[in-house]
């Protein structure tokens, strides 16, 4: 494991230890401790998005495809994918800087489209942080398709 991922993992792991309850979005439950997070099972992508700035994309497998309105093609990374306790982590490089996205179980709104999604998103890149939401096929937002 890279010391990054190694970083990354340890401080996921902080972070998912602050989420609440034992209940994850519907259909999934949040594991016990020691547990590797399974909401999310390794065959599946992942989408996401954020605002303020608007960010997006979608992961799957060992590629994220990160987008943001100044580049809406996007920048594909190779990510290592590492499921804690409480959630997922990817870990990559963008633009020789470091990328680290965590996804845990936690109703989200993104603020704008009307949409719950059933994870929440941090995302650092560098030294910035953002947050949003995520869902899968397997665990859907509820909310207009296009709002």
């Amino acid at each position: 494991m890279t010391f990054r991922l190694a970083i990354a993992a340890s401080s996921f792991l902080a972070l998912a230890a602050c989420q609440p309850g034992p209940e994850g979005p519907e259909g999934t439950t949040r594991e016990s401790p020691g547990a590797a997070f399974a909401a999310i099972g390794p065959e599946e992508t992942v989408r996401f998005v954020g605002t303020e700035p608007f960010w997006g994309g979608e992961a799957s497998g060992e590629r994220l495809l990160y987008t943001t309105v100044e580049n809406q093609e996007g920048f594909e990374i190779a990510v290592e994918r590492f499921a804690g306790n409480n959630g997922l982590g990817y870990s990559g490089t963008l633009e020789g800087e470091a990328f680290d996205m965590a996804i845990t179980p936690g109703e989200c709104s993104d603020g704008m489209s009307d949409r719950t999604f059933p994870f929440t998103v941090t995302l650092k890149i560098g030294a910035e942080q953002r947050g949003g939401c995520a869902w899968t096929d397997r665990a859907p937002f509820t909310g207009p398709e296009n709002p």
